[in-house]
């Protein structure tokens, strides 16, 4: 029999303005020899801390876009019951008390399972769920977890929810109210470990995340909680853990280590600033880096005051990877001192699921199972997303006629009803697919991927040559005469296909011969060139709408219209509401990639 789990988990103790502190570990299993005294009798100790990050919702190898165990080219497999069977493994090996387990954030948004319990059977509700991460996490006994940008995706009262579901802290030193500007959650987590020598191990984990939650999520923060920059709040809160007694501080950092910024200047505070952190906060032991979703198993940054090297380490994303940070501690002075650290990955494909972390959640897989195999209509021929990065496919054309479509309806019988309607979309997985035939939820929701809602702006025919061409950038250059692989094509300076948008109501082409800033060209709209004074309404998603991808004008184009529902919602509902899908009906190639004229395809 499945177990009810629609129960209240406490949250551990907080104590203190914003700071969450853990007790002694102290808990049963093998005991490691982790205590020693060397041939000169200095006491010696080691542990462990294991981390994980942009979890995104995964706690099954299982892909509920597709219906079927996940896999890639690389054979990764995904989730917490497979991390789980890992952190079982590592703690065996070293002691249960000598160990910590963390997470640098992006928890619950990214997969249908996840966006069940937030909007579909939400954890808000009176006597709701507990959300299915919030159960993983607490069963796999998790020590801290830092807050991610993704957490702010369905607005606050659902992040506070899971919040109060954990028995762990979420972190975030650089969340802060906007009125008081105090933290608007614990900034650290102090851990005791108890030792067989001298006195324990005092572990504090600071928890930063990413200033670009102030654009990303603009309509659930604006006026409530501000983000400032991660190296400015580590400065404030690394000394303060050290005066506090901290042996060990560790930086669990929603943000990569590239030193970039997918906003541009529309922020003063870097996106991707875990290395810089390294270089410039004093007094850091090591950074679980997250946001950027790549493989770091050690990397050394050396702190410019100290000379002293900072290890950082990020585990890839959706529980592909668990981080093994492996600490040595020297006795001496009356006081325990960081002698070495080192990290490493272990990767999850080399195990099976957790049969506990299974069966606590078999019932909540179930019912997301079938609320995503629902049939909500039919489609008269098969579209896929596979070439959609470099070729007009009609996959990407439903998406925008849907926006548009939606965009004419919200302005009917305003003063902007008239002005024609333009839509931009992006590729967010290749391997989206609509079949023919029967449509099932997932069929739709796994072409939109992401939690974004739709905006309506007013744009010039200028500011759109402006954003195509700043798209266009996504593309290497290839000369005419060059072979051209698709493979190698796009994704020009690490560019995601997430960024690259097509924009329909516009016809264009795309010279890839020549240099990123003058590529588009031949741009017309209803057959004629585009008019630089022509206005139009632009359907954007808030990501865009926000600054996310630092598209030109976008971002300060007045706001004629904007909707709460998420695209994808608006797409499940737009298919229901016609029954059919008929690519005949809205497909057509509006734009081309050439060379000096000549189309590549």
């Amino acid at each position: 029999m499945p177990l009810n789990r629609r129960k209240f988990l406490e949250k551990s103790a907080v104590t203190g303005a914003g700071v969450a502190l853990a007790g002694a570990v102290g808990a049963p299993g093998a005991q490691a020899a982790e205590a020693r005294e060397d041939k000169r009798g200095a006491k010696r100790y080691a542990f462990t801390v294991l981390g994980t990050t942009d979890l995104h919702g995964n706690v099954f190898n299982w892909d509920y876009f597709t219906d079927k165990e996940f896999d890639d080219k690389d054979h990764n497999d995904v989730g917490l019951a497979k991390v789980s069977t890992l952190v079982n493994r590592i703690r065996e090996e070293k002691g249960r008390r000598n160990t910590l387990l963390i997470d640098a954030g992006d928890t619950i948004q990214g997969t249908q399972l996840s966006y069940y319990y937030a909007k579909v059977d939400p954890i808000t509700a009176e006597g709701g769920p507990v959300h299915p991460m919030a159960q993983a996490m607490n069963a796999m006994g998790y020590d801290a977890a830092a807050l991610g940008n993704h957490e702010f995706n369905y607005g606050i009262p659902v992040l506070r929810k899971f919040e109060q579901q954990c028995r762990f802290p979420l972190l975030g030193a650089n969340a802060l109210d906007a009125k008081t500007l105090r933290p608007a959650f614990a900034p650290y987590s102090m851990h005791r470990l108890r030792t067989p020598c001298g006195r324990d191990v005092k572990v504090a984990v600071l928890g930063l995340t990413n200033p670009g939650i102030a654009i990303w999520d603009k309509a659930n923060v604006q006026g409530k909680m501000t983000f400032p920059g991660l190296e400015e709040q580590a400065a404030k809160w690394v000394p303060k853990l050290r005066s506090m007694g901290a042996d060990v501080v560790i930086v669990s950092a929603h943000s990569g280590s590239s030193g970039t910024s997918s906003y541009g200047d529309q922020l003063p505070y870097i996106e991707n600033a875990a290395g810089l952190v390294a270089e410039q906060v004093p007094g850091i032991d090591a950074i679980l880096v997250g946001h950027a979703h790549t493989e770091i198993p050690e990397y050394f940054v050396t702190n410019k005051k100290t000379g002293k090297q900072v290890v950082l380490s990020e585990p890839l994303k959706w529980g592909q990877r668990l981080t093994l940070f492996d600490f040595e501690l020297v006795w001496a002075k009356g006081r325990w001192t960081v002698e070495k650290v080192g990290a490493q990955v272990l990767n999850s494909n080399t195990v099976q699921e957790d049969p506990k972390i299974v069966r606590l959640l078999a019932d909540e897989h179930e019912k997301v199972v079938a609320y995503v195999n629902q049939v909500i209509g039919t489609n008269a021929a098969e579209m896929t997303s596979a070439e959609a990065p470099y070729k007009d496919v009609p996959i990407i054309d439903l998406i925008n006629h849907i926006q548009a479509d939606t965009v004419k309806q919200a302005l009917a019988g305003t003063e902007h009803a008239a002005l024609p309607v333009l839509s931009q979309a992006a590729c967010f997985s290749r391997s989206a697919r609509i079949p023919a035939g029967e449509v099932t939820i997932r069929d739709v929701a796994g072409l939109y991927v992401f939690e974004n809602t739709l905006e309506a702006r007013l744009m010039t025919g200028a500011q759109m040559k402006a954003y195509l061409e700043f798209s266009a950038s996504y593309f290497v250059q290839t000369a005419p005469g060059a072979a051209v692989d698709p493979a190698k094509l796009t994704n020009a300076n690490g560019t995601p296909d997430y960024n690259y948008d097509v924009v329909s109501g516009l016809s264009y082409e795309i010279d890839i011969a020549k240099p990123a800033g003058s590529r588009v060209t031949n741009v017309r709209f209803e057959g004629q060139p585009l008019a630089d004074d022509a206005k139009f309404v632009f359907a954007v998603n808030n990501y865009r709408a926000n600054g996310g991808g630092n598209f030109p004008h976008v971002a300060a184009a007045p706001v004629l219209w904007s909707n709460s529902e998420e695209i994808r919602n608006t797409m499940i509902a737009w298919v229901k509401a016609k029954g059919s899908i008929d690519p005949a009906v809205f497909a057509a190639v509006d734009w081309k990639l050439t060379r000096n004229g000549t189309p590549v395809f």
